[in-house]
């Protein structure tokens, strides 16, 4: 016997009221857009570029502060409409070209509020997207600005001299550097390049004075000096005495002592250094300008001729929106990086007397970040099971205990209901394994078991304190959203190293979310989930989500055969979960879309295969007097393109699989429709998207 949905609403209803009333509270009755930009932490992370209309979706200003908007849920629609399938990456080159522009104008101010007497010249560093319309976008944004480019490898130097155009803009040669490497770069300034090969290795110093000689053309190097400030959050490590890149002191007179030997020392004219990707503390920047300052003056007073600084990358993003120093976050502006950085230099060279140098930064995360959006969809949910089933005068003891501890449910018990039913769930569990229980008899302890844990719930979300012992519970009763990606091809510092991006709904904000959830995505894998979502005050385990709705009769039946099949009858569904208390839901829904944002520094080229799924769909928008257009269109990985990048050839496997069924046709084992539905199915799927459609 169980309880009809009727009661149960009931139920339901009087548990709510009898909660509210004891503790002194109303639920909310009218949910606004604002209530979601709080929730959702939209202005802190997400301004200028960011926020919320009146209809509930989110919309993207793509030129900031300067006008011009795009509701992102219609303009996903329309994309669909063009057969872009989710997910489904979009960026934006006017936030792109923004954010050159904001750097490049961060700078100028503070070289004219502190009357720096020299000028800032940015690069580019290409590791961080090096996608060519992206790289192509921000040479064509940053010539205002003489902006340049910074190559880390000798394929980021190819890009690099076939890709930048501007005049008189830098060309950083990064990395590790075999002879080849160094000849290009030095034969880059026949072409009119102005390239500066950054010696991070003594081995350097001597093939860089070699290919000189025998080319007969005079560097410009620079000096990538290992600092002794020790950085903050996950890449720390990439200063101090064990870092792995640079020269330490010792290593950087050795340097100076090859070159004057060599009268070459007047071509190092660069210090370059990194404090760290995604730096979140203030004074972290600080010290490390300070120390910077002082090598660079003093490599001028050893005879070297000096003009340019290099403070490298680590200016963050705010993540989470909370501005502080957490490392998903920052705890200062870009214009406070920029002060720091003109006055430390300004007054370590005042101080020597030396002419201050060009200022160069390789901020790649600041720049890149904010521009992409990855849309993707919702396939289908699991939920704790939600029936109350109402045990008879028959029933095993252990269902009764239950069932008395669920009725007794109140808010000054809650905790000792919580532990009870645990205990007696464990005792349900127990008394099956030993065979006195039957399997319908563990069902209905387990619905039990759950029912009591949703109530106590329920009731902890009305307190300001919830105990420490049940501090997970939110997550424990938690649904799986299962959604239509793969974490490890799209986000994979989510899953490396528990990144934070912002996730949230891009529509219905104008509604309440009542759901929380987790989200699992396409990959067989256990690690393809996300479960650490930003939070104002911590690190949230579940994502406020809304339910999914029922699709109306007119909708379904305006589906086409492929999408019913998808949704109807769980064709394309990812894996389902093997525990009782969830009960995954199939039937034909509506639409729920995502977004997960400022995802546009290094994902795209870090992202595997895992389970075979490729690229995604990437469409580049500018914002124009009349909406929109669509510049370029980047159509996601095939089958067949993954395949190949494991060696498989298509062709060949679809001789394979016709072989076998003319075989199965010979033997009887087929019928011919079946063998050409086989066939016509596999070549249609070697040439779709990897993702479900």
């Amino acid at each position: 016997m169980t309880i009809s949905a009727h009661t149960q609403d009931k139920l339901s209803q009087n548990t709510l009221a009898e909660i509210s009333q004891q503790n002194g509270s109303k639920a909310q009755l009218n949910w606004t857009i604002e209530d979601s930009e709080k929730l959702y932490q939209v202005q802190g992370w997400g301004e200028p570029y960011f926020s919320i209309n009146a209809a509930g979706h989110v919309t993207v200003s793509p030129k900031g502060d300067r006008g011009g908007s795009l509701d992102l849920f219609e303009l996903v629609g329309a994309l669909k409409q063009r057969n872009l399938g989710l997910p489904l990456l979009i960026r934006f080159s006017d936030i792109l070209a923004d954010r050159v522009e904001r750097l490049n104008a961060c700078f100028a101010k503070a070289i004219a509020r502190y009357r720096y007497p020299n000028t800032y010249q940015g690069v580019f560093p290409i590791k961080c997207n090096q996608h060519r319309q992206l790289v192509e976008d921000l040479v064509q944004f940053g010539q205002p600005f003489q902006f340049g480019l910074e190559a880390g490898s000798k394929p980021e130097l190819i890009i690099a001299l076939a890709t930048l155009n501007t005049p008189n803009s830098l060309l950083i040669c990064n990395g590790y550097k075999d002879r080849e490497y160094i000849e290009t770069a030095l034969l880059a300034t026949r072409i009119g390049h102005q390239p500066i090969i950054v010696l991070e290795q003594i081995e350097e110093v001597l093939l860089v004075i070699e290919a000189a000689r025998k080319l007969g053309i005079k560097p410009v190097l620079g000096i990538r000096a290992k600092l002794s400030t020790q950085g903050t959050g996950r890449w720390g490590e990439s200063t101090g005495d064990r870092a792995i890149f640079g020269l330490a002191i010792p290593e950087i007179l050795t340097c100076i002592d090859q070159l004057r030997e060599a009268e070459m020392l007047e071509s190092l004219q660069l210090l370059h250094f990194h404090m760290g990707s995604q730096i979140s503390a203030i004074s972290v920047i600080k010290d490390a300008i300070r120390e910077a300052s002082q090598i660079y003056v003093e490599l001028r007073s050893l005879g070297a001729k000096m003009q340019y600084l290099d403070v490298g990358g680590g200016l963050g993003v705010d993540y989470d929106g909370s501005k502080t120093n957490f490392h998903a976050s920052v705890n200062y502006s870009m214009q406070n990086y920029a002060n720091d950085i003109v006055a430390a230099v300004k007054e370590a060279c005042e101080t020597r007397q030396i002419p201050a140098p060009v200022l160069i930064s390789e901020s790649g995360r600041a720049i890149a970040s904010h521009q992409s959006v990855l849309i993707f969809d919702v396939l289908s949910t699991s939920d704790v099971a939600s029936q109350t089933p109402i045990p008879q005068a028959e029933e095993h003891s252990i269902i009764r205990n239950l069932w008395e501890t669920y009725k007794t449910i109140k808010v000054d018990n809650y905790q000792e209901a919580y532990h009870d039913a645990i205990q007696f769930n464990q005792e349900a569990k127990s008394l099956f394994n030993l065979g006195y229980l039957s399997i319908t008899e563990r069902a209905r302890s387990e619905q039990l078991y759950w029912a009591c844990c949703q109530k106590i719930l329920e009731i902890t979300r009305t307190q300001d304190y919830v105990p420490d012992d049940l501090e997970d519970l939110e997550k424990i009763m938690a649904s799986i959203y299962y959604v239509n990606l793969s974490v490890f091809q799209s986000a994979p510092d989510s899953w490396a190293i528990n990144q934070l991006f912002p996730i949230m709904p891009i529509h219905r904000l104008d509604e309440e979310p009542t759901c929380r959830g987790t989200l699992a995505d396409l990959t067989c894998d256990s690690d393809g989930k996300i479960n650490q979502f930003i939070d104002l005050r911590d690190v949230k385990s579940v994502l406020e989500l809304h339910p999914l709705r029922e699709l109306e009769d007119t909708e379904t039946r305006g589906r086409g055969d492929a999408e019913m099949g998808r949704w109807g009858d769980g064709g394309g569904i990812p894996k389902q979960p093997t525990t009782n208390n969830q009960q995954p839901i199939t039937n034909n829904k509506q639409p729920y879309y995502l977004g997960l944002f400022l995802a546009g520094a290094y994902q795209e080229i870090m992202g595997n295969l895992h389970n075979l799924f490729g690229d995604t769909n990437a469409v580049h928008i500018r914002l124009t007097p009349r909406g929109y257009e669509i510049e370029q269109v980047v159509k996601g990985d095939t089958v067949t393109e993954v395949l190949g990048y494991v060696q498989y050839d298509a062709e060949d496997l679809l001789e394979s699989v016709r072989r076998r069924t003319e075989q199965a046709l010979q033997e009887h084992q087929i019928t011919i429709e079946e063998s050409q539905l086989l066939l016509q199915n596999y070549e249609r799927s070697l040439s779709s998207y990897t993702y479900p459609s």
